[in-house]
């Protein structure tokens, strides 16, 4: 899911001076594992909402320090199998979730139904898949998949990146056996260092326990 659920415990989160500096305990996936591929798709304009999105300055991959040093155990064990790990999003800042909000309440902007959402109406999507509140604003959430080395092309899981329908959820019974184990490989690998995976988006990782389970940043990804 883009967003979580808004509750009584996410009013009384803090969020932080959208100015503020990066706290130390956040770092570049890069300085961390440099081998995992990146792919930052909200610092471009191949995304859902078909822009670059607030609070993206550089195609980063910015994370909590003990989220980043278990990614690197993941890719790891990944590279032992001719694998590598393609990150597309990690820490997002919320101005950026901000940003996800108004592009659902802009019911004009339907450029990227066909690739993200062809068989929803846009207006259902602010709940269900998107929401105000992001787990990536806490800096221990990853959205990514896996690459075969050989080929150098990313393995079939049988959608896209950020489509929005049933056919992303994990368990989804119209994905072929292949792209069922090639998703359980991505989920095996990631919850053996901690990861827990979001049975509706096959992508979607928070490391658990959370390290800020009731703070959502705003800093810039720069």
């Amino acid at each position: 899911m883009i967003g979580c659920v808004i509750g009584a415990a996410v009013f009384a989160s803090v969020i932080l001076n959208p100015v503020a500096a990066k706290p130390s305990e956040f770092v570049a996936i890069a300085d961390i594992a440099p081998s995992i591929q990146k792919d930052i798709r909200y610092f471009g304009r191949d995304n859902f909402v078909g822009t670059t999105i607030d609070g993206y300055l550089a195609p980063k991959c910015l994370l909590h320090q003990d989220a980043a040093k278990a990614l690197a155990k993941v890719q790891k064990k990944a590279l032992k199998q001719g694998m590598t790990l393609k990150v597309f999003d990690c820490y997002r800042p919320q101005r950026a979730v901000d940003h996800f909000v108004r592009w659902v309440s802009d019911t004009s902007a339907q450029d990227t139904k066909a690739h993200y959402y062809p068989n929803l109406d846009k207006g259902v999507l602010l709940g269900d898949y998107i929401a105000a509140k992001s787990g990536h604003s806490r800096g221990a959430t990853v959205d990514l998949t896996l690459v075969d080395m050989a080929s150098g092309e990313e393995l079939d899981m049988g959608s896209a990146f950020d489509m929005f329908d049933p056919i992303s959820n994990t368990d989804d019974p119209r994905i072929s056996a292949q792209q069922r184990d090639n998703r359980y490989l991505l989920r095996d690998l990631m919850t053996a260092q901690g990861f827990a995976p979001y049975a509706m988006e096959w992508w979607h990782f928070s490391l658990k326990p959370q390290p800020y389970p009731d703070t959502y940043f705003d800093f810039v990804v720069r």
